[in-house]
């Protein structure tokens, strides 16, 4: 069996439509066994009532000798295989073209006819009554009633059996159908949760009214918090970019004051302080406003070859020494064979810088920082791995974030905007980011 058909025999619709074929087989089938039942009590009551009839007919004669006459006369034109009739005399002649015998396996009719006896095939219903000082007893054949079963089950195969297989054939269609149906919600599901917020669910002209609607409150769900989240993107924006000219005039300021200041004084200090902080800040509001625009895909106009092979080298060397100066060893690999893309040189190259600062900065000493980047199912493969601590891994999608800092890293540098950077740009050039495990440490997996 092929995946998609394990896939579709699975499936919830399918499962359904083989559990209402099977109650229908089912009543089906206890409907034609009731009806048999019922047929074949009534083929016997009627054999029963014909036995009493018969037996009425032969006491209305006068004498023993007008018995075995009467039976002797009727039994030479009825077929023995039908009607057996059998009078034994008061001086015990047996009359008729039959009579009861019993042996060790229980009772049988036999023949009365020229040459050996021989027992008759088959079950008969009997009535034995004493008639006149002898003993009258008539038989009639099942055979009819036996032949009932062989009506019933040719009833079976020719009516039922077609009914459940074009019941399971029209489940089939339905299940196929509804398989379909519920994987273009599902991509649409998928794509809405990897952050594709506009991705939609478009219905086809055979979808029914329910799958319509769940289709249609997907669509507006991911519409309404693709608003929400433009708005929230559009605020910080808006924040960052109102706050920037004042941060500036505030920086300006503060350098008038320290050269106002004399060096080595306390209100020095304090300059020193504010200024430190201004620069934090406005790091803040900078990268919120470059975040802003690679997540408005603006930088796309201007994407072209970028050489992946020579990026990581140059980012390498130069955090080289920043690696050596905190007691960290950088190191990076890449492939003899060059790896392309299309993008933005200096957006992937301040992705990498960043996740390269992350390594160094919330690291131990003596910490391996290793780049490496190779070719995985014919795409390039970018990988920044640590041998640190590492990030717990409830705490992997939430470091992505905006602004989201782990307790321990909030006595360091940063403003936790680091990674969601990354993301957005590799979400610009149609990459994705995920955090494994290293075993100790870190890795950040850029597929291209």
């Amino acid at each position: 069996m092929s995946a998609g058909l394990s896939k579709l025999w699975r499936s919830m619709p399918l499962r359904l439509a083989l559990v209402l074929v099977l109650l229908f087989g089912i009543v089906s089938l206890l409907s034609l066994a009731a009806s048999f039942a019922v047929t074949q009590n009534s083929f016997e009551q009627t054999i029963r009532a014909d036995l009493v009839q018969d037996m009425a007919g032969f006491r209305a004669a006068p004498n023993a000798r007008a018995v075995a006459l009467l039976v002797e006369a009727e039994s030479r034109d009825t077929d023995p295989g039908r009607l057996i009739l059998s009078y034994i005399a008061p001086d015990g002649r047996i009359w008729g073209n039959g009579a009861i015998a019993r042996d060790d396996e229980g009772y049988h009719i036999v023949s009365l006819g020229e040459g050996a006896a021989y027992a008759y095939a088959g079950e008969y219903l009997l009535l034995t009554d004493e008639l006149y000082g002898g003993l009258l007893t008539i038989a009639r054949s099942r055979a009819d009633i036996e032949a009932l079963g062989d009506v019933f089950v040719n009833i079976l195969w020719v009516s039922l059996l077609p009914t459940v297989l074009i019941a399971l054939s029209g489940g089939l269609i339905l299940a196929r159908r509804s398989k379909r149906h519920v994987e273009v919600i599902g991509c649409a599901l998928d794509a809405m949760t990897t952050g594709d917020l506009a991705a939609r669910v478009q219905p086809g002209p055979r979808w029914s009214d329910d799958m319509r609607q769940i289709g249609g409150k997907l669509n507006q769900m991911a519409a309404a918090q693709s608003a929400q989240l433009t708005a929230l993107r559009q605020v910080s924006s808006d924040i960052a970019h109102d706050l920037k000219t004042p941060i500036q005039r505030v920086a300006v300021h503060l350098d008038d004051l320290a050269r106002a200041v004399p060096d080595g004084t306390d209100e020095a200090a304090l300059v020193g302080k504010a200024q430190a902080e201004l620069t934090g800040i406005a790091s803040v509001f900078q990268s919120l406003l470059q975040l802003a625009q690679v997540e408005a895909g603006s930088p796309r106009a201007g994407f072209a070859p970028v050489d992946l092979n020579a990026l990581c080298l140059t980012m390498a060397e130069v955090y080289e020494p920043s690696a050596a100066a905190a007691d960290h060893k950088l190191t990076c690999t890449v492939p003899d064979r060059i790896l392309t893309v299309q993008g933005d040189r200096n957006l992937l190259g301040q992705a990498l810088a960043n996740l390269i600062e992350n390594a160094l900065r919330h690291t131990p000493v003596d910490t391996q920082v290793v780049i490496r980047l190779k070719e995985h199912a014919g795409r390039p493969r970018l990988c920044v791995t640590d041998n640190g601590p590492g990030i717990p891994e409830a705490e992997w999608g939430k470091v992505l974030q905006r602004l989201y800092r782990l307790d321990r890293s909030r006595r360091s540098p940063g403003n936790g905007l680091g990674l969601s950077l990354v993301e957005g740009i590799m979400k610009l050039h149609g990459a994705t980011l995920s955090l494994e495990d290293n075993a100790p440490g870190l890795q950040v997996v850029i597929c291209f």
